[in-house]
Order: C-alpha cells, then structure tokens, then sequence
C-alpha cells in the first residue's frame, strides 16, 4: 500500500505582505548605498557579518523564536517572506544562514536552558555563527555511517574524527558535530549523539577547501581529542540519529533550495530582447517550475508551523529545486547568447559564477539519490 504527500496550500496574509515590502524597501536602501552586489547562491557564499547584524537589529533573525531567548514570536511562514526577499535579492546571508535556519530550531527543540540562553539571544542579533558537522570523507550523505567518535572522559567528552564540506567553519563561532557514543559504525542509527563545540578549540583545526572558483567557504574539520564539557551534548545522548532527521527537515525545504539561481534567472528575463520566442518559452518553463517548487515549499513551511515535521516532504523540495537550479544555469548558458565573465556586472558576471556552481547544488543537503530512496520510503514504494 502506498501513501501520499497531504500538503495544502498556503495563501500569504497581509501580515506577509507587509513584511515583504518592509523587506523590499530595506534591500533597496542597501543596494543603492552600494551595500551588497546581487550575487546568485548567496546563502551559501556570501558572508557578511555586518549584514547579518543589520538583519538582527531589524528582528528578522531568530524570528520563530520565543522573546524569552532574544527572538520574536513569529510563525515560521513570516520568516519565509523575509528569507525568499533576501535570497531573490541574491543579499549576502551566508555568515548566518546555518545558525538561523536549522542550529537555532535544534537548540530550542533539544538543547538545555543553558544552551538557550548561551547562543540562541546572539543568533537572533546576528552575532553568533554555527556550522554544521555531519558529513565525513566516508559518510557524505550517508550519515548513519559517521565514524567521528565521543567518549566519556572526567568532566566531559572527547571527540575523535574529521568532517568534510563544512560550510563557513572559518568563521563559526561553533559547530554541531554528529558523533558515535555508544555501539560500531554498523549501529547505522542507534549510538549517534549530537554536540555543540565552541570554536575557535585547540584540538580542532579547520581547513579550508578552495572550490573550482577559487572561493572559500567549505573546510575540513579534524577533530583531534578534543575535550568539550558534559554540557556540550546537545538532547539526548544516542538520539542524534532522530534529532538530525527532523533538523534536516529545516534544512532542505526552504526556498534556498530553488532560488540560489534567482538572481541569474531575474538579469536574463529582464533583458529579453522583443521577438525571441525560444527564448520567452524557456523563461516560461523555467518561471512554471519555479512557482510549483514555490507552492511546495510554502506548504512545508505551513506544516512546519502547524508543528508537523514533514521529512519526506522536504527531501522533494530538494530533490527538485536542485535540479530545477541546474537546469536555470544550463538554459541560460544554452540560450542567452551570453559569454560569461568573472568578475563582470550582470548577467555575464551572474553566469561566470553560477556555471562552477552547479554541479555542488544535487550534492549539499543530501544527495538526490539519497533523497528519492527518503521519498520512496515515506510513500510506501520501497
């Protein structure tokens, strides 16, 4: 027997829609005080700290979190208007995109009032950074295959291990790394712990990795016994496993997963030239698509705020919105007639950085492999 995605439609509010011109008007103050340049997958590689504090201050950081803990009360669908504002932008988010999207939610969910206190009030101003370490050279999207190790020791724990692809650890405050307490690798899901270190540490060191742009924001993390106190373990200790699955949720069904090509998208269709009809067709398609995928996401996030945690959901999000982003920068580079160039204003400029780009956006969040076989699980087909 099979089953279904049950997911209704959202309709924005006039709260939403104020909140989205409130948005609109700050990111045309900032563009014209030569603040930021549009940029395409910004939530990934472009990082200002001073950016993300103008953000804090406005109280569009820590949204969905409670006053109490520095945040402001907001559903997770007003928090969606401001995000999808700042990413079709292509603003530059990156400094605090982990920490508000997915370290933020964990903590309140899981963490201790210690751990609330201690790092959810400077997320919400934009001055508290977290990276996320899952992935490992041997367990990509396989994370059930984590070797990192944390054993007990007097006081704390001692973490042994490495993790790869860690976005913005270079200028993390901390980062929350998956490790195995309890059992052997072929545990697969039972024995995983989740922990919060506190960067910069004398016995971890971050690598940088430079990508095929020559930019730097993924890096390797080794862990090399690395002491943390008792109260680093973020939840239950062997409940990782659980706490990751409904992290992951946050992680892979938000806009940024079909609109870090938006701003590509927007220079190519507003410089369409009259009488280009393969041109304004492909447009057509791709603009389709990307409301469906607009449709899909909202309705997760309406979910999200219901307090439901629609995993497999998220993994279609993803699944398809990164195809979807792969197929804008092929379709342009197919169609427009445009020669990219690094470093270039516009569209040139939005293609040279967008084409080494794309093969990492079926990668990050989980293969798509992975997320079809998450699919098919949850519908009963596998």
């Amino acid at each position: 027997m099979t089953a279904t995605i049950d997911l209704a439609a959202h309709r924005p509010g006039d709260a939403e829609l104020r909140l989205r011109d409130e948005v609109r008007h700050f990111l045309d103050d900032e563009r014209a005080a030569g603040a930021f340049r549009p940029r395409g997958d910004a939530w990934m590689s472009a990082a200002d700290p001073a950016f993300s504090r103008r953000l804090g201050a406005r109280g569009w950081l820590g949204m969905t979190l409670p006053a109490r803990y520095g945040g402001h009360d907001r559903s997770p669908l007003e928090r969606f208007a401001v995000v999808e504002e700042l990413l079709a932008a292509g603003a530059p988010v990156a400094a605090h995109w982990i920490a508000d999207r997915q370290t933020a939610p964990s903590i309140l969910r899981n963490g201790t009032e210690e751990q609330r206190l201690r790092y959810l009030p400077g997320i919400a101003r934009g001055e508290c950074f977290f990276a996320i370490g899952m992935s490992e050279p041997d367990a990509g999207s396989d994370l059930a295959a984590v070797r990192t190790r944390a054993r007990e020791v007097a006081g704390g724990w001692e973490i042994t291990g490495a993790k790869l692809w860690t976005t913005g650890a270079h200028f993390a405050h901390a980062i929350v790394v998956l490790a195995r307490t309890d059992g052997a690798p072929g545990d697969r899901h039972a024995g995983l712990s989740q922990f919060v270190v506190d960067l910069p540490h004398p016995a971890v060191r971050v690598r940088p990795i430079t990508t095929i742009d020559g930019e730097h924001h993924f890096n390797e993390v080794v862990l090399d016994h690395a002491v943390v106190p008792a109260g680093a373990l973020l939840g239950e200790r062997g409940a990782g496993w659980r706490q990751v699955v409904a992290e992951l949720a946050h992680e892979r069904s938000g806009p940024e997963r079909f609109l870090s090509t938006a701003p590509l998208l927007q220079a190519w269709a507003s410089g369409l030239r009259e009488g280009d009809p393969v041109a304004a067709r492909e447009v057509g398609r791709l603009t389709a698509r990307a409301w469906a995928l607009r449709q899909l996401s909202l309705a997760v996030a309406a979910a999200l705020a219901a307090g439901r945690s629609p995993e497999v959901a998220a993994a279609l999000v993803k699944d398809l919105g990164s195809r979807f982003e792969g197929d804008v920068v092929e379709t342009v580079r197919r169609v427009a007639g445009v020669e990219p160039r690094p470093g270039a204003d516009g569209l040139a400029g939005l293609l040279a950085e967008a084409i080494p780009r794309t093969p990492a956006f079926t990668l990050r969040g989980g293969t798509n492999e992975i997320l079809r076989s998450v699919v098919a699980r949850g519908l009963g087909v596998r």
